[in-house]
């Protein structure tokens, strides 16, 4: 791999100084030093190394703003009812753990991290649409590349923070001071973005399977078809995903534990993912401290495997610093769902990991631990490196952002909410085909109880969970600690009301 930039900025997003440099191994051009604003941009090379860095941010989950853990999935996933925060002890990264005991404020660190991650994204978008010149084919997917990446990553801020700043241009210093905007307007420009978007993006069929990690037309649909979900507009969500179903470009893995392997990576369910790779060589002795680096390799596969002084690994897994174990609760609803396929591919009980072989010593002394261990993405010995003879921390383990059997699922909930229930139970019951259990055929409640469930057990561990319960009005029920009128949002960055007009959210 060659280390390369693209571009050397100072540039300051809400408050936060940050140096934009990209190393990313999509990127083969070597270059030996750094170019200026208005020495860039004008090759179709310029323009793809310019959005390239604008998919980076999509794998920052690692310790980039101070001394945080900054990951968009864990945050999204801790405060749910799936899992326990884990690690040592309860002073082992206390962000985290005030997560998952919801008793975060506006000094958590890892919420200011996705908060900074994500509007670091839409930096880097915005200086592809501003300064990109749509005179090439390249050029032209390149400014609808950053123009989706943008919507998306302005639906993770608008649907975990309410209203927030929006900013569609690069800053300069006179207007680094920027004020929430209603969450409606940040949501119409998600879709005009996607929409303007889908004009010029390719379907997924005609990238090369090395470029089907970037935008299609498929991905910015499912992405619309979400912001139409999130503010409760059924039947333009219906339409999107219809639109996305219809094209055939995407379907469900024959076999389900396929979607978390390597050869699921990237496959016919993928919608969107954050790419990692195994062989960026971060280990303890020649770079340090792997979490000081804006990481190419998933060092959270590792966070999250058993702890190592409590469970030796079967089964290939490795074991890891022992975060995000399964909650019983979460055991039990595969049980009482009648759910062996999904469940043996999502989680293992103590007894299970037994009798394939593992050991448990002193599982008493495992913090957060209650006799379960996930396997969805899961530390698994071939997704990193073994001859580095350290901790192995390179896994390149991607994050399965969107995939099909979300949409389904999410098309199914629009139809029922439209009021067509013949049409939510067919994608419904291709989701319940896979998975090996009978297709249903209820309707009025029962039919969105099981739409609940079957996202439940199809979407475990995959940081969904605690949206979906907030937008159902569920989390107050399902979820200890949840107070209704607080977390249905996550508390702006104290750093941003400290220095800047940006308010709090309520309750914080």
């Amino acid at each position: 791999m060659k280390k390369t930039s693209y571009l050397y900025i100072g540039s300051i997003v809400l408050g936060m100084l940050v140096s934009n440099y990209a190393c990313n191994e999509y990127l083969d051009v070597e270059t030996n030093n750094q170019l200026a604003i208005e020495d860039f941009y004008k090759t179709d090379d310029d323009a793809n190394q310019a959005v390239l860095a604008a998919y980076s941010t999509l794998r920052w989950h690692v310790n980039i703003w101070g001394s945080n853990w900054s990951s968009p999935y864990m945050i999204k996933t801790l405060p749910s009812d799936e899992g326990q925060a884990g690690g040592s002890s309860s002073g082992d990264q206390p962000n985290y753990v005030a997560l998952d005991r919801l008793t975060f404020d506006s000094t958590n660190g890892a919420i200011a991290g996705v908060w900074g991650i994500n509007y670091y994204g839409i930096y880097r978008a915005n200086l592809v649409i501003a300064n990109v010149a749509p005179d090439t084919e390249i050029k032209i997917r390149s400014i609808a590349e950053a123009k989706a990446l943008r919507a998306y990553y302005y639906f993770e801020l608008v649907s975990m923070f309410g209203d927030v700043p929006l900013i569609l241009e690069p800053l300069t210093s006179e207007n680094y001071d920027q004020s929430r905007v209603d969450k409606a307007q940040v949501y119409a420009q998600i879709q005009k973005d996607l929409e303007e978007a889908m004009a010029n993006l390719p379907l997924k069929s005609a990238y090369s399977q090395a470029d089907r990690f970037r935008m299609s037309k498929g991905t910015a649909q499912a992405i619309l078809g979400k912001a139409y979900v999130y503010q409760e507009k059924w039947g333009e969500a219906a339409a999107a995903f219809d639109e996305l179903i219809a094209s055939n470009e995407y379907n469900l893995e024959a076999d389900f534990g396929t979607v978390f392997t390597q050869e699921g990576e990237l496959g016919v369910e993928s919608i969107m993912e954050a790419i990692y790779i195994s062989t960026a060589g971060y280990d303890w002795g020649a770079n340090g401290y792997p979490w000081g680096a804006r990481a190419e390799s998933n060092v959270h596969i590792q966070l999250m495997g058993a702890r190592e002084a409590n469970f030796s690994g079967v089964d290939s897994l490795n074991n890891g610093w022992g975060f995000n174990y399964p909650s019983e609760k979460m055991w039990n609803a595969f049980i009482e769902a009648g759910d062996t396929e999904r469940r043996q591919h999502t989680l293992m009980s103590e007894e299970e990991f037994v009798a394939d072989g593992g050991e448990i010593t002193d599982p008493d002394q495992a913090f957060d631990y209650e006799g379960y261990l996930r396997r969805k993405y899961g530390a698994y010995s071939g997704e990193t490196i073994e001859d580095l003879g350290v901790p192995q921390i390179n896994y390149g383990t991607n994050w399965r952002l969107i995939r099909y059997a979300d949409i389904l699922l999410l098309a199914a909930e629009a139809h029922y909410q439209a009021g067509n229930e013949g049409q939510a139970l067919t994608e419904l019951n291709k989701v319940r085909t896979r998975a090996q259990l009978p297709t249903i055929s209820t309707g009025g409640d029962a039919l969105f109880e099981a739409i609940v469930t079957e996202r439940q057990l199809e979407l475990a561990f995959e940081g969904h969970r605690y949206l979906d319960l907030i937008r159902w009005g569920l989390a107050a029920d399902e979820i200890e600690g949840f107070q209704s009128g607080k977390h249905e949002l996550y508390p702006i960055p104290q750093g941003e009301v400290l220095s800047s007009s940006v308010t709090q959210n309520p309750g914080y």
